[in-house]
């Protein structure tokens, strides 16, 4: 993070998974910088091309469309993204660096690739090769290592990564209301910036409700998102003061 920045103090939140109008409107009025849509068939969260492109058109300027793919062909990519001008693309699968740069011409058509972090290997994911390998990537996504390519509402361990990864990273993996806070304080320190992503931390409770979002929790993670920001940025100027 660079000393005296403001914009490293401002965290950018998308809300993934989204299946329903009222779920879009809500995460827009809550202030969200991204919804992120699932075109993974064997996701609870699928939506059709169609369907994505349809709760897209609801969007305001200036609120970004992700769509996420896990190991999808470049033609159904570029199928899909032609009926959303503005998306950006999610790779969330085992794509190679040239599968991205396939799907998006070449890197035209800004893409995110999540990094899939173990959840009890003994040896620390080695995050730094893992940014230097997708040097076209707008940032890094970290999503806890489950399966079925994430949505699982796992966090993994924060502390165990590198000290330093000169990318911009998009925390993600279990992140609720609760510990979005404690997440940004740890991870903020070791990227170039940070935003956090959230999908069954916002949602309603119950194992039938994946991709049904819950009001009161999308407020809530936005709010404390909001509060750790205000936090950091507040003891950044106090740090500085001091030197």
């Amino acid at each position: 993070m660079t000393p005296g920045n403001p914009l490293a103090h401002r965290t950018r939140i998308k809300l993934c998974g989204m299946t329903r109008e009222q779920d879009v409107d809500t995460a827009v009025q809550a202030g969200a910088d991204a919804v992120g849509f699932v075109l993974y068939p064997r996701s609870p969260r699928y939506v059709s091309p169609e369907r994505a492109a349809e709760l897209a058109r609801r969007l305001p300027p200036f609120v970004t469309p992700v769509l996420l793919f896990v190991n999808e062909s470049a033609a159904t990519i570029v199928a899909a993204c032609a009926r959303i001008a503005a998306a950006a693309v999610q790779f969330h699968g085992d794509e190679t660096l040239q599968q991205c740069l396939d799907a998006t011409g070449n890197g035209a058509r800004p893409f995110l690739r999540a990094a899939r972090i173990p959840l009890d290997s003994p040896e620390p994911f080695d995050l730094v090769n893992f940014a230097s390998g997708f040097p076209s990537a707008q940032a890094i996504l970290l999503d806890a290592h489950v399966e079925g390519y994430g949505g699982g509402g796992k966090a993994f361990n924060w502390s165990r990564l590198p000290p330093s990864v000169n990318a911009h990273l998009v925390l993600s993996g279990g992140l609720t209301p609760a510990n979005v806070t404690d997440g940004i304080a740890q991870v903020r320190p070791r990227c170039r910036s940070l935003s956090v992503d959230v999908s069954s931390g916002v949602e309603l409770d119950g194992p039938g409700n994946k991709g049904v979002k819950d009001p009161e929790k999308i407020h809530r993670f936005v709010a404390a998102v909001r509060a750790a920001d205000k936090l950091l940025a507040l003891n950044q100027h106090a740090l500085l003061s001091t030197t």
